[in-house]
């Protein structure tokens, strides 16, 4: 059976459609994967304590994760690896993310009884992002208001309209 015998019969909807992603990154960038993280991930880092470590070590963690049922599983080494840390630094990391409650280091064993990689449960990250999600959501609202107020103000040209009517100057 041919490898490609699952896509056969799909219909692409746009095939001369360069993908904005393919646009900006490359093609050949974009063809060896990606990730989807939530973009109030970043805009939280702060209001998170999170160090950039530690933002990081979650990044790497979330580009393990495509399945919200199944927790990724990458190996210190591997972690260690990617980020340019030794594997002592990645495990004391985890150890303050788990403390401060953002991961959970669950032990994985082989049916034969010997232990592989850590499960790395991100739930309580996923939990404490939706904590602050009504905070940067007002945020959001009020910065795109003060846009629309902003853009209301402005002519073409750039130059700002007075909203009030000029004072009128005597003539002596």
């Amino acid at each position: 059976m041919n490898a490609n015998t699952t896509t056969d019969n799909v219909v692409q909807l746009h095939p001369n459609e360069v993908l904005e992603s393919d646009k900006k990154w490359g093609a050949a960038v974009m063809k060896l994967g990606y990730s989807m993280i939530p973009s109030m991930l970043f805009w939280a880092q702060a209001r998170l304590n999170l160090t950039p470590t530690q933002l990081v070590l979650l990044l790497h963690l979330a580009d393990f994760w495509w399945q919200r049922d199944k927790m990724p599983f990458p190996s210190k080494a591997e972690l260690a690896e990617r980020m340019g840390l030794s594997e002592r630094q990645i495990q004391r990391h985890m150890a303050q993310l788990e403390e401060e409650g953002f991961i959970k280091r669950n032990p994985r064993f082989h049916y034969k009884g010997g232990q592989q990689n850590n499960e790395y449960d991100l739930n309580g990250l996923v939990k404490k992002l939706k904590k602050f999600e009504p905070e940067f959501t007002k945020l959001k609202q009020e910065k795109q208001e003060t846009k629309k107020k902003a853009k209301a103000l402005t002519k073409v040209g750039g130059l700002v309209a007075n909203p009030v009517a000029p004072k009128k100057v005597k003539d002596e």
